[in-house]
C-alpha cells in the first residue's frame, strides 16, 4: 500500500528543563520517526497560556513531509514526547516536550477528542501562529479559508511572543 506524502505542521514546546535540547532532541526524532522535515521556524520565547503559574515555553514549528496517516502521526509524536520523558499530568501544565499536531495537509479531521484537524485553537494563540507564519504564511486554513498571516493579523492574544 503506498501512502501519499502529506505536509504536516507541528508545533513544538518545552518549558522545563534545557528547554533548546529537547526542543532539539524532539526535531531529531521527528526527522527519524515522522518524515522529512522541509521547513523549521526560529525559537519563540512564550508566555505560559492558560496555566500563567510556570516558567514561559521555547516554541517552534515545523513543516514535515510524511506518510503517516494522521492517527499514526499522533501515535509517532506522542511515542516521541515518551521517549523524551514526557509525563502527562495537567493539562495547559508544565511539561518537559509538547508536540502538536497543527495542521495535516488542508484535511479536517476529527476523531472524538483524541485528535482534532486543524488543531482547533490554534487561530487564538499568537504562539502557534506566529512561528506558523514564519513558515507558512500563506497556507490556507481549511476551515477559515484565510492564510496564517490573514489569522495573526486580525489576533486578540495578548501574551508575548518573541523570536529568540
Amino acid at each position: 500500500m503506498h501512502l501519499d506524502i502529506n505536509r504536516t505542521y507541528l508545533l513544538l514546546g518545552s518549558n522545563l528543563g534545557d528547554r533548546e535540547l529537547y526542543l532539539e532532541r524532539a526535531v531529531q526524532l521527528i526527522s527519524e520517526k515522522v518524515g522529512i522535515v522541509i521547513a523549521k521556524s526560529a525559537v519563540y520565547e512564550t508566555e505560559p497560556w492558560g496555566n500563567a503559574n510556570q516558567p514561559g515555553f521555547l516554541n517552534l514549528a515545523l513543516a514535515v513531509d510524511t506518510r503517516l496517516s494522521p492517527l499514526a502521526l499522533l501515535e509517532t509524536v506522542l511515542d516521541i514526547e515518551k521517549m523524551l520523558g514526557r509525563i502527562r499530568h495537567e493539562k495547559w501544565g508544565s511539561r518537559i516536550i509538547d508536540i502538536d499536531i497543527i495542521l495535516y495537509g488542508d484535511e479536517i479531521i476529527a476523531v472524538d477528542d483524541q485528535l482534532q484537524i486543524p488543531h482547533t485553537e490554534m487561530q487564538n494563540r499568537k504562539f502557534v501562529l506566529e512561528p506558523l507564519a514564519e513558515i507558512a504564511p500563506n497556507f490556507i486554513h481549511p476551515i477559515f479559508g484565510k492564510t496564517i498571516t490573514e489569522i495573526l493579523t486580525t489576533l486578540t492574544d495578548t501574551l508575548k511572543v518573541s523570536k529568540r
